[in-house]
Order: C-alpha cells, then structure tokens, then sequence
C-alpha cells in the first residue's frame, strides 16, 4: 500500500513538472527550474522519521538576510536549480506581488527541504562523515515590526530557530524582540551572523552584542577568515573540527575546498592560531554548563585540540535543548556571496532538535491545564464528566485520569495560519502533534464547538504544492476547503466521528495553547465607492481578517463608518494593496490615524459600580499601571473561577454555586454542604464560561465618553443560575447579551461618577546610522518636540525585551570570547557601534502619535543617514495639557 502511494505521488510530480516546464518555466518569477526536487522532498515526507525532522524558523530584524539565506539553502539541497535574489524579486519565498515589488517579507512561507540532499555531487562541508538526510520544515518570518503578529503564530509551533544578524549592524532592536518572543515559547535557536563580506563588518563586536543585549553566552563555532588586511572575506574557520573552509571567489558556493589544520598552518599562520584559541574558549564554555564535556576532555588528557568534533557537537546539543542554559552557538557567513550556508544547514540538523526533542506543548481540558505528553499517558488528572455546577471540594473529590477518555483521540492540531489562494481558496496551515491527520476524515474544531471535513491534504513548498494523503505527528501541513478554521483553532480527530453530536466531554474542550494576538495601533476608514459595492467589500474585509487576525474591522456606531485597524502605517498600506489589488474592491482608504484607549478613573463605592442584570452582577475597577494586583476590596476565594488577561484588561468569570436555604425544611443543607445545579445539555460548563467572557470583552470594545477600546480595567463578573431562567433553549448569545449589558451598565455608572481619561500607545524607539554631529540634535527633537524620554544612547536593549528574570543573569563580557575584528581591537563591553565606523544610537520612549511621518522628518535631520525601529511598550494615561490638545484634536474643534 506505501509503495502504490509513493509511485502515485511520483507521477503526480511528474505530471506537474511536465505542466510547470511547459506553462511556466518561461516566467522570472517563477524560476524554480523544475518540480523534480520538490516530488522527491514529497516522497521522501510520506511517513518521515519524526527523530530526522527539524521544523524551523527564520528570524531576524528586517534587511539582515533572512530571505536570502533561505534561498541559498534551497539552492544547495537541491530544491532550486538557481538561486533567487531578493532585488530581482526572483526568490521562492517572496512570492506575493507586494513582496516581490518592495524587496520585503510580508507574509511567512513555508518550505520543506532535505540536508544533505539525497543525492549530492561535490565537496561535503559536514562535520561529521555519518550526517544523514534530514526533512528541514523551513519557516522564513516577516523582520519588519509591523508583521510581529506573522512571526508570533510561526514561533508557537516551530522546535528551534535561526536568528539571523547583520554584520555590520548587530544585534538590532527587532532582533531583540524576536529573540524575546522565540524566548517566551522556549524555542533552542543558533545565531549565523551575516553579512561579513560589506565593509565595516565585525564579527567580534556582533558576539559581545550577543552577550550583552541578547543576555545569551555566544559559544563561537565559526570565525571569519578575511585576507588582504580584512578587506576580503574568503572563508570561515571551523573551530569544531579545527579547519578552515574557502570558498572561491564568484562562485555559487559548491566551488570550496576545505583546509586541515597543518595544511592551514603555513597559508594562514595567525588564522590557524585563532582558530586553536577559539576552540579552547568553546571547551571551556562547554565545560562550564556540561558534565559531558568534562569527560570528553578528561578522557582527551586535557587536551583541547585532541576533543572528537562529534564530542563537542554531543555537548553544544544537550546544552540548546536544556531550557536553564544560556549558551547560543554562533556561526558566520555571507549569504549573499554564497559562504557559509551549507555549515549552517550542518548546524541546523546536528543541534536543533527534532519534534519529539522539542519542548511539550501546552494543553488545557476541562479546565485544568498540563502537558499533551502528560493527556495522553493518563497523568494529567482531570474532574469527572458531569453538566453540574458543583463546589470546589466536589470536584476534587471526583477528579480521574485521563486515559480512558483520550483512547478516542486520534490526532490533535494547531492551525496556526489561514491563506486565501484564489484558485484553492482558503488555506489551512496546521501543526499536527500527536497521531495521524488523514485526507477525508471529520475534523472537530473545539474553539468554534463545530465539525468540518479535510477534503484536501497538502504540502506546501511556498506558493507551490502537492497532495498527500496524511500529515504525521511532528509535520507541518496544509488543509484545504476548512470553511470556519481561525488562527490558534484546536483541531482534533476522535473514534466514531460524527458532524452532528462531537466528540465526547470533555475531550470537546481540549485546546492547545493559543496564540497571542497584539492589538491594533493604527486604523483607517473603509469606504465603499457604491451601496451596491459595500456587501463586495465587507466579503473582502472578512477574509483579510481571517487571514491576519492583527487586523481588525469595527463599526463606528456614531458615523456608520468601517475602519480598518492594524499594527502600523505600512500594515494597512498592505492590507489596502491587498482589498484593491487581489481581492478587487472597489472601495477607497482615508487618512491613517492613530487608535487611542480609554481607562475609568478611581471607583467611588463598590455598591455604586456594581451592575445585577439577568443573572450578572458585574464589578469593574482600574488596574493600577505599577502592576497587576488585585485591590484589596476585589479580592476573592477559589470558586472555580475563569480568568484572562487580554487587550490589557483582566476578565474574571465566577459561576455561584447553589446553596439551599437552611430555613426548609425539605432542604438536603442540614446534611451537605450544597446541592449543585443541573446545567442544560445545550449549555455545558466551558460554552457558559466563554459566553459570559465574550460578552464582557464586547462591552470593553467601546469606552463611555471618547468611543476607544476600554483599557487596564478590571472586571469580576459573578453570574447566579437562580436568577436566569436557564433551559434547554437557552443559547450562547443571548447569556453574551446580558453579560454586555451588565457590564456596560457597571462602566457607564463609574464612568458618570469619577470620568474617564484618554490612554495612548507609548513606543520603544531605536533611531541608529547617526555621527557625533547630529546626535545632539536628533535627541533635542525626540525629547523636546516629540515629548519622548530618551532611555540611552548606544544601547538599543530594553528591560521588556529582555528581562533578567526570563533570561540568564548578567554575563561578564571579558569572560566572553571574541576574536579580533580586521579594523582595530575592540576593547571588552564596548559595543557602541564600533564595527559600524563610529555609528551611534538612540533608544527613547515616545508616543506613538509623534512617529508618524517621522522617517522624512529623520533623515532629512541626519542627511538621509538615520534609520529607526519601534516596537510598542504600553499604553500609559495622558494627563496635563497633553490630553487637551489631543482631545481637541479629536473633536474636531
């Protein structure tokens, strides 16, 4: 039966690389050469070893390579017979129009390779002479801050990464970010720094950046080898397997040769000594957080140069997958001069680790949280099935493992992506982990509570693809013809499926960790050019929405109009290309302007904030911007309670369990506790909780007195079966219903009371490219005219991004080795732009409003020089003036 599978998949590859030679092998921009690589990445991938899988991604600050690397790695396994480049807008991955026009990563794509290649011709660069084939899932991620949501839903189901840095720049403010947030997932990554052929490249400074601002311990595994007094970038050295690799001037990369240590000795003496150094400083750093290494070296007669590479490889590989040890290996190489890429795809399969390596997902079941491991072998404890709202000891009492329920369970997964292909429709991007998803079964989605058939099962080599028939544990794949699947959507396949009742309680509520959505900053009013083109652009909207869920559409209830939010200028600048250029819209965007929010002031009484409405009594209070506890007078016991933190506010859910009164007679209170209330079928415990939870956020959508989305406001909503009449018709909607109204009756009553104030959008702001000559301008005008506060100059790190308390502890940069960079020694701890000619850089906070149109307004200060990132921070009150002005602004007049 696999050998019949595997010839069909061969000669539907066949077919489509008859049909792609034919039909578009004549297009620039599709240049892939042929499908014939990509049948044999299928075949290869029909029932793949989970132990030889890396599912990856790229990460990095915006301009640092990332696009360009991945195209030099599908170039050397084989995938591409030529190698894209990004200018041309000729590369695989950058295959939507808009990226392709303006030389960015828009969008993640996903590509699957093999390394080494299954059949290969020329000089092995491998560490070790056993490398077998692995499957490479490859994901290259937006480096543009606008795109952060694109990178968030790629880390939440990739197993390691490759962080990515410019030579010449560094450790950049993005990098920063992204390294956070692949740091929040626990995701093992390696860095590859890039770039070392431009001028002004420094290898050294870029690895004390490492230390300082990325709070990792760099283990350096490569160093540059430049000649002609570190005017030419010629190779690396392997400080692992103690040799240099060169590769030939002008070549497409297989042209290298790789040089022994004694051979090494008489072309490039100072070269080969550095190489020595360096692999002592990488034993000891092994050393310092690995037994394993201690052993090697003992057994090596403390002999350094006598360690086995494949000792050190070993060692480097526990020390990435151990979640309380910091080190990073680092590596070195120009991508676009077609150097070092094959090393790092060596790195890639050596030390990252497979799908059964990577840390275990998260999962929550009838709310309890754990581990899927722990689901599916029976240790995570869960409460007894039953449509009673019983008290916290009752449940206790009946909690049971899992095991028996998840014998049902066949395969669980995470969609983390939706696309919409106008000849396929929309695109299901899932990560399936744990059993096998099949074409044709019923899939259950237990965050919409309803069942859809996968007619289509694919696997996505960027905008190309071809069929499977299933999607292993540990894969990536793609589900087509899903009418309702969303971003972060739990979809299950269970024993005995059926679309009309789902799969038993609570296996119904299993959900795996979701994905973070970031709120929006920035919108912009929608306008139809017709009536009879507005349902034509709403239709529009609602795919856009589905695919980014960073986007949001609301009604302005005032003006009726529609606005589009996002995360920046350039994110709706896209996203209107988009409604008008792929989705043909007839419809024109106004005046991109700022989204504001709004916060209640102190409460006066609690009894004049509270809100008693169909069974919803609601408090609302402000939550103080030093933290995020709980004033005393909203302190509460463990009722079973349900809470979320999201958009900056806190939703707590309390359902009030039955107490008979002790006056009857006929009451069981004189001999238990409480009676517990009998729920309706069609109303199960986590649909009531998600109701009432719905409808309060929808009452925080709108403030009382400015329209703005409500902020820092906390929210207790107790909800008393006794007082709503609950039945078997009883519907999610109409509990939402009463939730809102009681909610925004408790907001309007504090707000009539004590008023409300404007909040708006602080920004983390990195300006770098600028000379001592008009620094001190740049920082009279960010903290004069644009009321910001500058934090430091050249130091482009932030506590937010990367605290001590997630990472390692201060590391002592003299510790920290580095190996000399070809212009000048670079002194310990001093990263202020050294290997950048001088170059300085501003880190301040400033609101967001002030940084509209500021690129003009910098480089036109800095002689077109200047750059800048931001990224948001928080949203703080605005007070004095400031929200006069702001205000009037608003209003108008």
């Amino acid at each position: 039966m696999q050998y019949r599978h595997t010839v069909g998949l061969v000669r539907y590859a066949s077919k489509l690389c008859w049909q792609y030679s034919g039909s578009r092998i004549k297009s620039k921009r599709h240049h892939i050469a042929c499908f014939h690589a990509t049948s044999s990445n299928a075949v290869s991938n029909v029932s793949p070893d989970v132990s030889k899988t890396r599912n990856i991604g790229i990460i990095a600050h915006i301009d640092a390579g990332k696009t360009t690397t991945t195209e030099r790695m599908l170039y050397y396994s084989g995938h591409t017979r030529r190698i894209g480049n990004v200018d041309e807008g000729s590369t695989v991955t950058d295959f939507l129009p808009a990226e392709r026009a303006r030389g960015v990563t828009i969008q993640s794509a996903a590509i699957s390779l093999n390394w080494p290649p299954l059949s290969s011709s020329g000089p092995k660069s491998s560490l070790t002479a056993d490398l077998q084939t692995h499957n490479i899932n490859l994901i290259d991620t937006p480096g543009h801050a606008d795109f952060t949501f694109e990178v968030l839903r790629s880390l939440r189901i990739l197993d390691g990464a490759v962080c990515i840095l410019d030579g010449v720049a560094g450790v950049e403010a993005q990098t920063e970010k992204v390294w956070y947030q692949a740091s929040k997932y626990a995701i093992p990554k390696i860095i590859y720094v890039n770039k070392l052929d431009r001028e002004g490249a420094a290898f050294g400074a870029a690895v004390k950046q490492i230390a300082e601002r990325l709070h990792t311990w760099p283990a350096v595994c490569q160093i540059p080898w430049w000649q002609k007094q570190g005017s030419t970038f010629v190779g690396i050295g392997d400080v692992i397997g103690t040799r240099a690799i060169r590769y030939a001037a002008d070549s497409d990369g297989t042209d290298l040769s790789i040089i022994e240590m004694d051979e090494l000795k008489n072309i490039d003496p100072g070269f080969a000594e550095e190489i020595i150094i360096a692999r002592k400083a990488l034993i000891e750093i092994c050393g310092d957080n690995d037994e394993g290494m201690i052993d090697s070296f003992l057994q090596a007669n403390e002999q350094p140069l006598e360690i086995p590479a494949a000792d050190i490889i070993a060692s480097l590989r526990r020390c990435v997958l151990d979640r309380n040890c910091y080190i990073t290996p680092v590596f070195a190489g120009a991508s676009f001069r077609n150097i070092g890429v094959q090393p790092l795809l060596d790195a890639i399969v050596q030390l990252l680790p497979s799908p059964d390596q990577a840390i275990d997902p998260d999962v929550r079941l009838d709310n309890h949280e754990g581990t899927l491991s722990e689901l599916l072998s029976g240790k995570l404890m869960i409460a007894s099935h039953t449509s009673n709202i019983a008290s916290k000891k009752s449940l206790a009492r009946h909690k049971r493992p899992s095991t028996g329920l998840i014998q049902v369970l066949e395969a669980c997964a995470l969609a983390f992506k939706v696309v919409y292909d106008a000849r396929r429709g929309m695109l299901v991007y899932v990560r399936v982990y744990s059993g096998t998803m099949r074409k044709q079964s019923m899939l259950f989605n237990t965050n919409l509570q309803l069942s859809e058939r996968a007619p289509q099962l694919l696997k996505m080599y960027a905008s190309d693809s071809v069929q499977i028939d299933e999607i292993p544990a540990g894969q990536i794949g793609v589900i087509t013809g899903l009418k309702h699947a969303r971003t972060g959507d739990t979809l299950i396949t269970y024993t005995g499926a059926s679309p009309k009742t789902g799969p038993p309680a609570p296996l119904n509520a299993l959900q795996l960790r979701p994905i973070d959505v970031p709120p929006a900053v920035f919108f912009s009013s929608i306008e139809p050019h017709s009536t009879s083109e507005t349902k034509n652009v709403h239709s529009a909207l609602e795919i856009l929405v589905r695919e980014d869920p960073s986007l949001t559409v609301t009604q302005d209830e005032e003006s009726g109009q529609t606005l589009l939010s996002g995360m920046g200028e350039f994110h709706l600048e896209i996203a209107r290309d988009r409604l008008i250029n792929d989705f043909k819209a007839k419809a024109s965007m106004g005046k991109i302007e700022i989204a504001y929010r709004e916060c209640i002031l102190q409460p006066s009484v609690v009894d004049t904030i509270e809100q008693a409405t169909a069974g919803c009594r609601v408090q609302v209070q402000s939550i103080p911007p030093e933290g995020e506890h709980r004033p005393p007078e909203f302190d509460i016991e463990d009722q079973g309670s349900s809470t979320i933190l999201q958009d900056g506010n806190r939703v707590t859910i309390l359902i009030k369990p039955i107490t008979p009164s002790s006056s009857d007679p006929t009451s069981p209170s004189q001999t238990a506790s409480s009676a517990p209330l009998k729920l309706p079928e069609t109303v199960p415990l986590h649909v009531l909780q998600s109701s009432l939870r719905n409808g309060v956020l929808s009452a925080l959508s709108r403030g009382p007195n400015y329209a703005f989305s409500l902020h820092s406001t906390d929210v207790i909503l107790t909800f008393d079966p006794t007082t709503f009449d609950l039945h078997n018709n009883t519907t999610a909607a109409s509990l939402s219903s009463a939730a809102r109204t009681a909610t925004k009756g408790a907001i309007r009553s504090t707000a009539l009371e004590n008023g409300t104030s404007l909040m708006e959008l602080v920004m983390l702001v990195t300006v770098s490219g600028l000379d001592e000559s008009n620094l001190g301008t740049v920082v009279n005008d960010l903290s004069g005219n644009r009321g910001g506060n500058v934090i430091g100059l050249d130091d482009a790190s932030s506590p937010q991004i990367s605290p001590a308390s997630t990472m390692s502890s201060n590391i002592d940069l003299d510790r920290v080795y580095a190996p000399r960079d070809p212009f000048g020694k670079m002194e310990s701890g001093s990263t202020g732009g050294k290997g950048s000619g001088g170059q300085r850089s501003i880190s301040a906070r400033v609101p967001l409003k002030e940084m509209v149109g500021y690129l003009k307004h910098l480089r036109s200060l800095t002689g077109g020089r200047g750059t800048f990132v931001m990224a948001p921070e928080r949203f703080e009150r605005v007070v004095g003036m400031r929200e006069k002005v702001l205000l009037k602004e608003l209003r108008g007049y």
